[in-house]
């Protein structure tokens, strides 16, 4: 039932948030990156950290719609949305054990064997296979979660409400302070026991304090095979982003090392690897939303739209964090980039957090796209700063800049998302929105590992400005493109 809520209810009911987010402050950014160079050669961690990242990514590409479609009929007595947080959770949980177990197999004989038949580690191995798992979990319990908002919060809160969202989403950046020493000093177990705990902490919180009115009767079902359907959107969307992938290395080929220029092999490949991106986000989300949504796809422009423009910005500023870490220890050379990185994460966040509850409440006065503008400007100046970052006070005042932009965007963009998707099919709607989560690791990712790695065998640390630049881009296009999105009741 939609009713005013108090500040404390909008609390508890993105509490789980506060969960899955602390997991993806750490994972993403930290502890697979660190994993990932304890199994590989460190001459190619970019890549091989892209491929675990990316394979869970596709995963959770396909599971999260399916979830949020189950979620829309779910009559459970807890309601629509918290079986699915609270199963989710637990499995979160357990498939922690998975990753940590990765650890075991580093001394193995199993190592060697896997080493000379598939080129990488049996440790390798199973960190991707928990990164798949973790990532089929995390999604059944995120789109629960993410279904709590259209279905309980009225249309003039949800500023709000999303404003609280993107703060969870954010705060553990603060808290990862006292977790980066620990993987500096290889302390695994602590870490993994760490995210444990806020998963089942957190998903009491939202389940216990949260009310739902359960459905009396299950709706109809979607017509139109929409499982097969949401199949066919990731393999669309993969296949599109590995198509661009090829032609990015291909450029590469195409100029001879011994008489281009590096300026000029920077200039081709760089505006490739762009080209691509882009180009893989367009049709990628234009194809997969044709498929994922059916039918309706034809009345549904504008929420494609923002898809795009969400995929866009959410690409640039996760892989900037991912590789962060290696940015720090292969350029800067400081001793412990876990931690510096972190420091940059808490910048980051302490700009975030003024202006992400400040601009979901501007959002629901002003109105979001104003924002919007303002968040890929800011974001665009904060890449821009990193690209020539040569200490660690320039990395820091990059932070200013990308947390002013990436909370402004947060709030503003998400409440945008729940005016524009279909209260009946929220679930399902906000699910395909998942192109836009897990599709920007995947473009974003996918492409700039190996990029960074191959420029990074030209010139060491070259890598890294290239990608960033790149992804500088990205928010720019964000930006150029938000006329096409409209709305009927803020703007």
């Amino acid at each position: 039932m939609k009713t005013n809520k108090r500040w404390y209810d909008l609390l508890t009911l993105n509490g789980y948030q506060l969960g899955l987010s602390m997991a993806s402050n750490v994972i993403s950014p930290l502890l697979l990156p660190a994993l990932v160079l304890l199994y590989m050669p460190p001459e190619k961690k970019n890549t091989y950290t892209a491929l675990v990242y990316v394979a869970g990514l596709a995963v959770a590409m396909f599971i999260q719609p399916v979830m949020g479609m189950l979620s829309d009929r779910s009559t459970a007595k807890l309601g629509r949305r918290r079986p699915f947080i609270l199963w989710g959770a637990l499995l979160n949980i357990l498939f922690l054990f998975v990753i940590g177990a990765s650890l075991l197999f580093q001394d193995s004989p199993l190592n060697s064997f896997f080493k000379s038949s598939f080129g990488v580690t049996a440790s390798l191995v199973v960190l991707l296979l928990g990164i798949i798992l973790l990532q089929v979990s995390s999604n059944v319990s995120q789109a629960g979660q993410q279904g709590l908002i259209p279905d309980v919060i009225q249309e003039h809160q949800r500023g709000r409400a999303s404003g609280i969202k993107s703060v969870l989403e954010m705060f553990p950046a603060a808290l990862v302070l006292l977790i980066s020493p620990l993987l500096d000093k290889k302390q695994f177990w602590v870490v993994i026991g760490v995210l444990m705990v806020f998963y089942l902490v957190t998903m009491l919180v939202t389940v216990v304090f949260t009310k739902e009115t359960p459905l009396a009767e299950k709706p109809p079902r979607p017509t139109g095979r929409p499982v097969l359907r949401m199949l066919l959107l990731t393999i669309i969307f993969v296949g599109v982003t590995q198509l661009a992938l090829w032609m990015v290395k291909s450029s590469a080929n195409w100029l001879p090392m011994e008489t281009t220029s590096l300026a000029l092999r920077v200039a081709v490949v760089g505006l490739v690897g762009l080209i691509g991106m882009a180009g893989s986000i367009f049709i990628g989300v234009y194809f997969g939303a044709q498929v994922g949504i059916g039918k309706e796809a034809k009345h549904q422009k504008s929420f494609i739209w923002w898809v795009v423009t969400r995929l866009l910005f959410l690409a640039a500023i996760g892989s900037t964090r991912n590789f962060a870490m290696f940015f720090v220890k292969d350029v800067l050379k400081v001793p412990n980039p876990a931690t510096v990185t972190t420091y940059l994460t808490a910048v980051i966040f302490i700009f975030l957090l003024i202006t992400s509850l400040l601009g979901g409440y501007l959002s629901d006065k002003m109105g979001r796209k104003k924002l919007l503008t303002a968040a890929g400007l800011l974001a665009f100046v904060g890449t821009a700063v990193l690209t020539f970052s040569t200490t660690i006070p320039m990395v820091l005042l990059s932070g200013v800049f990308l947390g002013l932009g990436t909370g402004t965007f947060m709030s503003a963009n998400w409440a945008l998302g729940t005016d524009l998707a279909p209260s009946k099919d929220a679930g399902r709607y906000l699910g395909i929105s998942n192109l836009a989560g897990a599709g920007a690791g995947i473009v974003g990712s996918s492409i700039g590992g190996p990029l960074a790695d191959y420029f990074n065998a030209i010139q060491p640390g070259l890598g890294y400005p290239v990608i960033f630049a790149l992804y500088g881009g990205l928010f720019l296009l964000s930006v150029l493109l938000l006329p096409k999105i409209v709305i009927l009741k803020h703007e």
